[in-house]
């Protein structure tokens, strides 16, 4: 843990001398990531497996079939499943015992507990070490609403349920609640290295948003997408998912339009210019959508209806995130953040969703852009602490002769009372070029 602290007070000290906080090496991720486990594990873990009532749980993936889950639990230097891996967490109701049932240790959390030349059946050795350990109730990840937690094959399932005396079989249940509870569960240390994360993506998407990216009528969206993706290669990043660009202008078309991906357009001078952009750092995931404006030659600033539009979205989020409260569901969550929208004359839609180990990630849903009434299962999640979010929402805008939205997405934290921007908002669009003296607030 000194070597933690060591490190995560390297990066704050990097933040402030400049703008893009220092990225780890390799080595130096692997390190923290390895660090960061072993504490979930000993630390988050045996609370979360206690609550669900829980005392066994076995994780099983294939190479090149991974579970979600498992991906998780591996050390720093075991990039995938080898052959089959198989995990036992067992809590003896001190502290939790961790065994691989494979021909490796997986790290120094899960022992080797098995020696195929004693055992060459493995499922043998499987079946012997939960008899031997006698668990009330033994989890498996299958599970009907949540993909991250619905990891392990038809094939093994089947295997596991032959093996096993009926007196074992019958005490297997879904580890469906202890696979969200696990990803979504945020521990201090790790939102020291979030804000890192979401850092470096602000820095990012504020390089891509100026002159020395885009110049109006010679760079296209498309351009600055790739930009995007380039950028992240070349600092050693990960983008998690594919990253868009798509600009807004007065076309005559009263009709504001979400479902299409926008089409690859020359940005011009007065176009509305907006990103979704976002990176995977130390096993952390970041979802970010901002906005600038083409400056039209002679303005120093935008109209004023964009930046009335842009506070309106900010206000549309304090509405939304003054409705969390934990023990809430997402569902409860949406229905009466639009409600309080609506009464403020907002034209709001809310699609916000859990961020963390997985980009949209395990927890409650808080709408879907074609599912404002409400989003089934996943929108009757509840609510915990300790948890992050992409808050992710748009509100519609008229013109004599143009509709728009303004969209946008920041990552933030609820610690189970409030809620807080891991690193702050966009207040203020972008302007593109930058007059002199403009800073982001």
């Amino acid at each position: 843990m000194k070597n933690t602290l060591l490190l995560f007070a390297l990066l704050l000290s990097a933040t402030l001398q400049a703008q893009l906080p220092h990225i780890l090496t390799q080595r130096e991720q692997a390190e923290v990531k390895d660090q960061m486990l072993q504490a979930r594990f000993e630390h988050v873990l045996p609370q979360l497996m206690r609550e669900e009532g829980i005392d066994m749980w076995v994780i099983i993936a294939r190479e090149y079939n991974e579970d979600a889950i498992l991906k998780t639990f591996l050390p720093s230097t075991w990039l995938s499943a080898r052959r089959t891996t198989m995990l036992i967490v067992y809590d003896n109701g001190k502290t939790l015992e961790g065994l691989s049932v494979a021909r490796y240790a997986a790290g120094d959390l899960f022992k080797s507990a098995w020696n195929p030349d004693r055992q060459p059946d493995q499922w043998r050795q499987l079946k012997i070490l939960i008899e031997e350990r006698n668990p009330k109730k033994i989890a498996i990840n299958k599970a009907e609403h949540f993909g991250h937690a619905d990891g392990l094959s038809a094939y093994h399932y089947e295997q596991m349920m032959q093996v096993l005396d009926k007196k074992f079989a019958d005490r297997v249940v879904s580890a469906e609640n202890l696979c969200v509870r696990w990803l979504e569960t945020r521990t201090p240390e790790e939102m020291v290295l979030y804000e890192q994360a979401m850092r470096i993506t602000h820095a990012i998407i504020e390089e891509a948003f100026s002159e020395k990216v885009i110049q109006p009528g010679i760079t296209t969206t498309e351009d600055v997408v790739w930009w995007f993706r380039q950028r992240a290669a070349d600092l050693g990043l990960v983008t998690w998912f594919h990253p868009s660009v798509d600009v807004q202008r007065p076309t005559g078309n009263s009709q504001a339009t979400f479902a299409q991906r926008p089409g690859v357009s020359v940005i011009q001078p007065g176009d509305l210019l907006h990103c979704d952009f976002g990176i995977t750092y130390l096993g952390l995931n970041t979802d970010c959508q901002e906005n600038a404006y083409i400056l039209r030659p002679g303005e120093t600033d935008a109209p004023d209806f964009l930046k009335a539009a842009h506070r309106q979205a900010l206000r549309l989020m304090d509405i939304l995130t003054g409705e969390f409260r934990t023990g809430r569901t997402g569902n409860a969550i949406l229905a009466d953040a639009l409600a309080k929208a609506k009464a403020e004359d907002i034209y709001p839609s809310i699609y916000t969703h859990p961020i963390g180990m997985h980009g949209h990630a395990a927890g409650p849903t808080i709408g879907l852009w074609d599912r404002q009434e409400g989003v089934p299962f996943t929108g009757d999640c509840k609510l915990n602490p300790n948890t992050a979010y992409s808050i992710e929402l748009n509100s519609r805008h008229y013109l004599d002769d143009w509709a728009f939205l303004m969209k946008m997405e920041e990552n933030a934290f609820f610690d189970g009372k409030t809620v807080r921007y891991i690193d702050g908002r966009q207040k203020e669009l972008f302007l593109i070029p930058r007059p002199v003296g403009h800073l982001k607030q």
